[in-house]
């Protein structure tokens, strides 16, 4: 299979250089045929190949998370000669770029039809010593499940060991399987989780996701599969897919029953004003108002109107927890990291996990907690250097959940007879809820990037916030948020 071509960001901005210079020096060359010129003078067919070799670059330069080898510091852990010798082949790099793509399209596949998921890698260690680090994504993906919660277990295994039935799936077969849960005597007695005949499903370095459904566990190699291939024909993997999806979405199907019964004749409106689409239509579903935050029905939002909904590269906005971050407020940040741009001083720049930026800062992730740190460069390396602000997991998920809730778009046509108001329902799209478990893993992959707009006013002195805002790129939106479905009522 020939590789397919990439090209980083400074030559995709180089050719587009070369497409503007070629441009003023032919008048007559249209601003597209520069740029299929361009294509084709550096060996592209035409510039969508361009264009779609530097999307690829930019899928493969996020990082597939390193292995987790914790288990063989524990004291309970005893390993011979040639254990010892095989840490020193654990994986050390990035995946190849063909199975990264893989796992990566594989992980949108799952994204898109909103199946929350955890990702493990076996080790060669662990599969000789049948155990698994439950690393924070694991146990968080646990704990939005309420399937298991291992800061309540106490440890030993024998004693406070958990057991779940777990099935590992592949397009033929549906293998039974138990995991074990449990946290070791030694140490503080770090998370642990073991599939029985996992080393017959997965070898080391698979990247192996997790899916909890009927307080079961899923398993689903998507370092083997195509998911998107499977999905097209019956078999074991499409089945479960349908049974989970029936599953959660059966208040959405509920609800999308009760919109096309309403369908069937125009409303009248209850209520006058910008709010007397969205008001009908609830007293019609039987919905009492009330001025509660909460989602309108069952947990899904309910908004209306003629537009559509826009997506936007803007998550939401959350100032760090000033309790847990040794900067106790924006100023701090801006008087110690600050610079005088025009008038005013500022401190407007983006923050990542992957290098630092022109102010020294990056995000650096410690179990379940965000943390802003300083650094500077030591003979070649990079050092942390001082911790500035965090945000605990828990609020960043809670922030994107209340920003992001599903949510049905009801389309209306709107006519008045005899001076009264009805409204005729045409169509629902369906916003699902982001996928609360990639938040954190993809703010570790640089995916998901944090803004600092902070300012001191020349002419008041004060100082204001208009962040820190969390962004993600939008050609990225496909591994956190599901796919839209649109619907006609009539």
């Amino acid at each position: 299979m020939s590789k397919q071509p990439t090209i980083t960001r400074s030559q995709y901005e180089r050719f587009k250089q070369q497409a503007k210079k070629l441009k003023k020096q032919y008048s007559h060359l249209s601003q597209d045929d520069a740029l299929q010129r361009v294509a084709k003078e550096n060996k592209f067919g035409n510039w969508k190949a361009v264009t779609n070799a530097y999307k690829l670059n930019q899928k493969l330069t996020v990082p597939t998370p390193d292995v987790s080898m914790d288990f063989v510091h524990d004291d309970d852990i005893e390993l011979s000669e040639e254990e010892e010798l095989n840490i020193k082949h654990e994986r050390q790099q990035d995946l190849d770029d063909d199975l990264k793509l893989k796992v990566i399209n594989n992980k949108k596949e799952l994204a898109q039809l909103a199946i929350e998921f955890s990702m493990f890698e076996p080790t060669i260690t662990g599969l000789k010593k049948s155990i698994l680090d439950a690393t924070q994504t694991v146990r968080t993906h646990f704990e939005l499940t309420n399937l298991h919660f291992y800061e309540q277990q106490g440890q030993g295994s024998d004693e406070h060991g958990v057991k779940k039935k777990a099935y590992f799936l592949t397009p033929t077969q549906r293998i039974e399987s138990k995991v074990s849960l449990y946290r070791p005597k030694a140490k503080k007695g770090d998370p642990r989780m073991w599939f029985s005949g996992l080393g017959e499903f997965a070898s080391a370095g698979s990247q192996v996701a997790i899916i909890v459904f009927k307080d079961s566990l899923y398993l689903l190699n998507l370092s083997e599969v195509n998911l998107e291939t499977e999905l097209q024909s019956s078999n074991i993997i499409k089945t479960f897919i349908n049974e989970y999806l029936y599953e959660s979405n059966s208040v959405a199907n509920e609800l999308l029953d009760k919109l096309r019964i309403l369908a069937k004749q125009p409303i009248q409106a209850t209520h006058q004003g910008d709010t007397a689409v969205g008001m009908s239509i609830e007293h019609a579903l039987g919905i009492i108002a009330n001025s509660s935050k909460l989602p309108d029905y069952k947990g899904i939002e309910l908004k209306s109107g003629r537009g559509s909904s826009k997506n936007r590269s803007t998550l939401f906005a959350q100032v760090a927890q000033w309790e847990l971050s040794p900067y106790k407020k924006s100023a701090e940040i801006l008087d110690k990291f600050g610079y005088f741009r025009e008038e005013d001083f500022k401190l407007y720049c983006t923050i990542s996990s992957q290098k630092p930026n022109s102010q020294s800062l990056i995000f650096k992730v410690d179990n379940d907690q965000l943390q802003e740190w300083s650094t500077q460069t030591e003979n070649g390396k990079l050092k942390y250097k001082e911790h500035i602000a965090s945000w605990s997991g828990h609020l960043l998920r809670q922030r994107l959940k209340e920003k992001h809730a599903e949510t049905f778009w009801i389309e209306v046509s709107s006519t008045f007879v005899n001076g009264i108001e009805y409204f005729q329902l045409l169509s629902v799209t369906h916003t699902k809820a982001p996928l609360l478990n990639q938040l954190i893993p993809l703010i570790q992959n640089g995916v998901i990037t944090m803004d600092h707009l902070i300012k001191r006013s020349s002419k008041n002195n004060r100082v204001s916030e208009k962040g820190p805002l969390f962004k993600i790129d939008q050609k990225n939106f496909d591994l956190l948020f599901p796919e839209p479905m649109k619907y006609k009522l009539i």
